[in-house]
């Protein structure tokens, strides 16, 4: 296996994976709070780091039907949210490239 390279965010109010503490998200890169993931809460990223995708799959949320990724965090593979792929309502094209970060599953600095 070679060698796993991870960005770091500087400042305060970086979100990071509550199991391994890596930096995920910076909370400059916040669009909304108001989203609910599989465990609670959940934030609605622009940029987050060091995750990895899974395969694309269609799912019905609670604003319709997305195709969407999860996503991992790159060292401890806990899945983390999920990233917008597709929207299919236009009143949801919005999300497209954007990713879910449930609050349960992460802790924040600051």
């Amino acid at each position: 296996m070679g060698l796993l390279f991870l960005e770091r965010l500087e400042g305060e109010g970086v979100f990071r994976c509550r199991q391994c503490r890596v930096d995920a998200a910076s909370k400059d890169s916040i669009i909304s709070r108001d989203f609910y993931g599989r465990t609670g809460r959940a934030y609605l990223f622009d940029r987050v780091v060091n995750i990895c995708l899974g395969p694309k799959e269609d799912r019905y949320l609670i604003t319709g039907l997305h195709t969407v990724n999860d996503i991992y965090c790159s060292c401890c593979q806990q899945i983390l949210g999920w990233r917008y792929e597709k929207a299919y309502d236009e009143s949801q094209k919005y999300k497209e490239g954007k990713f879910i970060l449930e609050r349960g599953r992460m802790v924040r600095d600051g």
